[in-house]
């Protein structure tokens, strides 16, 4: 059941509108379902609704008159509340109960208050009512509506469980705003696929992903095709800005401004300078040209991201509540992933990236919040460009979402812990989004190394295979008919013992990196892990030999070195999720 609350002017204009027909002629039957007393005027059951409209108005407005000018400017108090698709139809007397006690929890009409505001429920389809109020008591005061939304969704989540109706999950304060109706009809009227608010939230948030400094953020926007205003103080800092799409109008011609603290809570200008104070470059971070001299930027960006994500997914397991710095830190991955990404999964990863961004945001703060392993990820992959959808662009594309999926579901275990109900269904949204394009970004490698696996030498393959069983006595190396059978995991086990790698050795460092209780196939994230650690190209073609230029030659000593040496950045210590029990 979820409510929505707003505040206007014209009482009249607004009952109007409610027993009209709506814009699309969606309204139909609307009539009362209660009011203040039980006796108000009820325009759609009259035989002349106009002078029973009139009526109403005038009672609704009697003590907002007699308040003159100590009513508020906006003292229509307007809340619709709707049931969830699927539930069951509510009978008006229901509908009556449940707008009795949200404006008994928000101060509207205490019970038993005889001077309360006075109000009514208006029905005018299966699903939803509209309660309506002027905030003028019988004595002329005003009433105290504190945190009223927060009150309206408490008393809905109660009223589900006893109604027996879909049950929500509780916000918590931190969510973005949403649109409002007219917002949204605007942009059916338009033609915009979603509205000016929600464009925009998504292209600051894309604008910070990675940015070094503030200059660079306002570049960005300004890139973006975005109108950027930004307010400064009398010393010339600046204390904020606000954004607009270019052609989005109001009725005066003017340009429709957008604070970022109204986009989101964390979009707002000080919020964002705390971020970026947080830093893109440490020594500590891996090389951004992590990778062969042969392989693209963009490619070489995304393998150094993959170590990066993984160690993020370690500390998320670790359940510490500095962890919360890393959920910001994914989320700007997130959007650089999906702004550089291939035609073909860029939707998919988009929808993850906007998903995730209700999980960024909670009221558990990192005190020593670090992300600059993460942000300086993110950076370099926005400036190394768009990612092609073949070669060894798309095999790392595949690679860094493979881990992405298991890092969402580690914040969705994180937020479980926490009670953080929202974020924890956006975490486990996000991470849907991401195996839709990780299916679609691995089909072509994972096919290729299938290939490989299966034209191995009958003893080689045999050799490997018994690797795998002496190493995953217990795995469930499961195998969903496509491509992703242990041939591959075969082919990626010979490729790394051709570059000198001890193959048992690797694939238990893989398997001790984090856990792999939730991965949907082991197969393929170990295939990705190996091919992380060991270097080896993505899409599956045949090892290159270095040139000496490049790599020492090989010698006994220096192959025992290789395989005992890790090929990707320590993880901070934190205790090992797989000595744990799975988190469910």
């Amino acid at each position: 059941m979820v409510p929505d609350i707003g505040r206007g002017s014209r009482t009249h204009g607004l009952l109007v509108y409610l027993y009209g027909p709506g814009r699309r002629e969606e309204h139909t039957d609307a009539h009362l379902v209660g009011s203040w007393d039980g006796f108000a005027p009820d325009p759609g059951r009259d035989p002349d609704p106009h002078v029973t409209l009139a009526r109403l108005t005038a009672a609704l407005d009697l003590r907002v008159k007699q308040a003159g000018d100590r009513a508020p400017a906006k003292h229509v108090w307007h809340c619709s509340v709707r049931t969830a698709p699927g539930d069951r139809r509510l009978s008006d007397e229901e509908w009556n109960a449940i707008a009795q006690r949200i404006v008994h929890a928000t101060g509207i009409a205490s019970e038993g208050d005889p001077d309360c505001c006075r109000w009514i429920a208006v029905r005018h389809a299966e699903d939803h009512i509209h309660i309506v109020a002027t905030l003028v008591r019988g004595d002329l005061r005003n009433p105290r509506l504190n945190y009223d939304f927060n009150k309206a969704q408490a008393v809905c989540r109660r009223i589900e469980e006893e109604m027996g109706l879909r049950r929500l999950n509780a916000g918590d304060g931190t969510a973005a705003k949403n649109p409002t109706s007219a917002e949204k009809f605007k942009a059916e009227r338009t033609g915009r696929p979603e509205t000016s608010r929600e464009t925009l939230r998504e292209a600051v948030r894309q604008a910070v992903a990675g940015a070094d400094d503030e200059k660079e953020f306002f570049t960005r926007l300004r890139e973006a095709g975005l109108r950027v205003k930004v307010r400064h103080a009398p010393s010339g800092d600046a204390l904020g800005y606000n954004v607009a799409l270019p052609g989005d109008r109001n009725r005066h011609g003017e340009p429709v401004w957008y604070p970022g603290s109204k986009l989101a809570p964390d979009l707002s200008l000080p919020k964002i300078r705390l971020r970026l104070a947080d830093g893109t470059a440490d020594q500590t971070t891996p090389s951004a040209a992590e990778g062969r001299a042969d392989w693209s930027q963009p490619a070489r960006e995304r393998r150094s991201a993959t170590g990066i994500a993984e160690c993020a997914a370690v500390l998320l397991d670790g359940d510490d509540d500095e962890a919360a710095a890393q959920l910001v830190g994914v989320g700007e991955l997130l959007d650089a992933v999906a702004q550089t990404s291939p035609a073909a999964t860029r939707a998919e990863l988009a929808a993850a990236a906007r998903a995730f961004e209700r999980a960024t945001r909670s009221h558990v703060r990192a005190e020593r919040a670090d992300t600059r392993a993460l942000r300086s990820a993110a950076r370099g992959i926005v400036q190394a460009g768009g990612a092609l959808g073949r070669g060894e662009d798309g095999g790392t594309t595949a690679m860094l979402v493979s881990t992405l999926v298991l890092v969402t579901l580690a914040a969705a275990r994180w937020h479980s812990a926490r009670g953080h109900a929202q974020q924890a269904h956006a975490s486990r949204q996000a991470a849907e989004h991401l195996r839709a394009a990780y299916r679609q970004a691995a089909a072509t490698p994972m096919r290729v190394l299938h290939d490989r696996g299966r034209a191995l030498p009958e003893a080689e393959r045999r050799k490997h295979e018994a690797t795998l069983r002496t190493v995953l006595p217990e795995q469930d190396i499961r195998a969903d008919g496509t491509a992703t059978k242990t041939e591959a995991l075969v082919a990626t086990l010979a490729q790394a013992e051709q570059e000198g790698h001890d193959p048992e050795v690797l694939l238990r460092q893989a398997i001790d990196m984090s856990e792999l209780d939730t991965a949907a196939d082991v197969n393929d994230v170990l295939v990705w892990r190996l091919r992380h650690l060991a270097q080896l190209p993505a899409q599956g073609e045949a090892p290159r030999r270095p040139q000496a230029s490049t790599r020492p030659t090989k010698t006994s000593t220096n192959r025992t070195n290789e395989r005992n040496a890790p090929a990707a950045p320590p993880c901070p210590a934190v205790s090992n999720p797989r000595s744990r029990p799975p988190h469910r």
